[in-house]
């Protein structure tokens, strides 16, 4: 699979709504037509989510992926990584072209828990995985995947999950500094002496309850 990144010109931000990305990118990707912007390949649901390129904390990351059935009778995907797996979240949203108001795809969320499931904890990275409702045959297992920390974790600085142990460090305002561990799902607050950031996407609210799928 490609490994290079989705590159734009200075200033330009790559941020589709998700009919766009099913309609434009996904749909054009398995039916082997140009795409408006070139979306990388990599094996999303075998790597950690930090392992994979692009920047942790500025932007989202999108690549083209495709699923691996569990087990041989089975449709469950197989989403385990080295440090955890990929847990299904919430129902399936159904995606409507634009243009006929026709379900055109479905988005699934997942978060990313750290160890082995069911005693895995949650941590902030969220994905959406896009999928066409009918896809060319022979196209059947490739997806779109956007991947993001949610913003009670980016706001505060975190960068990575790759040391559990260390935890990113928190500048205060007034002088002085902390270490907070930020891989566990704590809501943590920034208070009006931390140096926080907005304007990243965030999670739904009804991302939190699901079975493991």
């Amino acid at each position: 699979m490609e490994k290079s990144f989705l590159k734009l010109p200075p200033g330009f931000r790559f941020h589709p709504t998700d009919e766009e990305l099913v309609v434009h990118y996904l749909k054009r990707k398995v039916q082997s037509l140009h795409l408006p912007v070139s979306i990388p390949e990599a094996e999303v649901c075998k790597s950690d989510p930090w392992d994979l390129p692009g920047d942790h904390v500025e932007q989202e990351k999108y690549f083209f992926s495709t699923t691996e059935i569990k087990y041989p009778k089975g449709k469950r995907a197989n989403r385990t990584t080295t440090s955890g797996y990929w847990k299904a979240t919430g129902l399936d949203k159904k995606i409507l072209d634009p243009s006929n108001k026709k379900v055109v795809g479905l988005k699934k969320t997942l978060v990313f828990y750290r160890g082995k499931p069911p005693k895995g904890y949650k941590t902030n990275w969220i994905m959406h995985e896009y999928k066409l409702s009918n896809p060319t045959q022979g196209m059947e297992s490739w997806v779109l995947c956007r991947l993001f920390l949610k913003k009670t974790a980016r706001k505060c600085g975190e960068k990575n999950e790759i040391d559990k142990t260390d935890g990113p460090i928190l500048y205060e305002f007034l002088g002085g500094s902390r270490k907070l561990d930020l891989n566990l799902n704590l809501d943590v607050g920034c208070g009006a002496s931390s140096s926080c950031s907005s304007g990243i996407t965030v999670a739904d609210e009804d991302e939190e309850n699901s079975n493991y799928k």
